[in-house]
């Protein structure tokens, strides 16, 4: 039985459901290590606006993250669409509000990874996983990604690299996440799972 107080946050945007579906995916990935839990936020869109827009809570899916979500964390995972090559803004805006916590080294020395979902093929998986490891670099974190030696990352025809899991969603119609980028999410899951509780002993 995991500890409560031993997590592995898995912090993610999703616009069309397809970072979401990942986002649970890492989720069972990281119930398989004993010690650990996997606990699942979101973050809102960026408004606009200069008032708030949306409801505190959202209507349905994940609840949306605090800082202390992420503070008290054992490890991380951030997912979000590509826009441009890089993440969209909502999962940005929510990391650079944290400042304070890479002040206080709060994450230091606590392993992190991202997963992505793109519309197009080749349309910046890795060039977006790099680009979201950035910030985990600058608060001290260790970086996980997928090992080869996980079998359906060299036998996936959609989406999964060594950066991270990646789902190639498509342009028209969304293409659900496949069980090879299924298989790619839980492995890393596990992983990151792994890592936490040897990180923390």
């Amino acid at each position: 039985m995991a500890s409560d107080s031993l997590y592995v946050l898995v912090l993610y945007y999703s616009r069309t459901g397809q970072t979401a579906e990942m986002a649970n995916q890492i989720a069972r990935g990281v119930s398989r290590v004993e010690g650990i839990a996997a606990r699942i936020r979101t973050v809102p869109s960026v408004s606009p606006d200069t008032e708030a827009s949306l409801a505190a809570v959202p209507d349905d899916g994940a609840p949306y993250a605090s800082k202390e979500d992420l503070a008290n964390c054992t490890g991380l995972a951030i997912g979000s669409p590509t826009r441009f090559g890089n993440m969209a803004a909502p999962l940005k805006y929510f990391l650079d509000s944290t400042g304070d916590l890479w002040l206080n080294g709060t994450l230091s020395g606590k392993p992190a990874g991202a997963f992505t979902s793109t519309g197009s093929l080749h349309g910046g998986q890795e060039s977006t996983l790099l680009t979201m490891m950035v910030p985990l670099l600058h608060h001290g974190m260790v970086l996980c990604g997928v090992p080869y030696s996980e079998k359906a990352l060299s036998e996936t025809s959609s989406g999964g690299t060594p950066y991270g899991p990646s789902h190639w969603a498509g342009t028209g119609d969304q293409q659900a996440v496949t069980d090879h980028e299924k298989a790619i999410c839980q492995a890393f899951g596990e992983r990151l799972g792994r890592l936490a509780v040897k990180l923390i002993e």
